[in-house]
C-alpha cells in the first residue's frame, strides 16, 4: 500500500449570474391570474336585476350589452352615453352587424316607460334581436 499524494483541484468557481427560473415562474403565475379575473370584471355596474327561474345564460357569439341603471343613465358596456349617442351607436352595429344581439339589463326600479324607450331607439336602428338579463333565483 503506498500512499500517493492526491492532488486537489480547485472547487467549482461561485455564480455570478441570476437564476430567472423562479422569476418566470412567479410572472405565469401572475399572468394566468389577471387573464382569468379580467373577464369577470367587466360588468361593474351595479344593478338589481329581477330575478326569474326561467333566466338561462346563452352563448350568443355577436351582443351588445346595454344597461340602464335607477337614475335612467343608459350604458352601453361600461361606457354611459346621452340618448343622441346611444342611438348612434345603435346604427353603427346595426351597419355592421344586422344580426347583434342587444342584451338588455335593466335595474328592477326602472319605470318600464324608459325601458320601452330604450327599446324603441334599439329597433329603429335596425336590431331586432333584444335579449332581457335577469338572474335565475336560488
Amino acid at each position: 500500500m503506498a500512499f500517493g499524494r492526491l492532488e486537489r483541484t480547485a472547487g467549482p468557481q461561485p455564480m455570478s449570474d441570476i437564476n430567472m427560473t423562479p422569476l418566470i415562474d412567479v410572472m405565469l403565475v401572475l399572468l394566468v391570474i389577471f387573464m382569468i379575473t379580467a373577464p369577470l370584471m367587466t360588468s361593474s355596474l351595479k344593478l338589481d336585476l329581477p330575478k326569474t327561474d326561467a333566466a338561462q345564460p346563452t352563448d350568443t357569439p355577436s351582443f351588445v350589452s346595454v344597461a340602464i341603471d335607477p337614475q335612467g343613465k343608459v350604458y352601453v358596456g361600461d361606457e354611459s352615453l346621452d340618448a343622441a349617442a346611444f342611438a348612434k351607436r345603435m346604427a353603427d352595429v346595426a351597419k355592421k352587424n344586422p344580426q347583434t344581439e342587444v342584451q338588455l339589463r335593466a335595474d328592477k326600479t326602472v319605470p318600464y316607460g324608459q325601458v320601452a324607450e330604450l327599446i324603441g331607439v334599439v329597433q329603429k336602428a335596425g336590431l331586432n334581436r333584444i335579449g332581457f338579463v335577469a338572474q335565475p333565483t336560488k
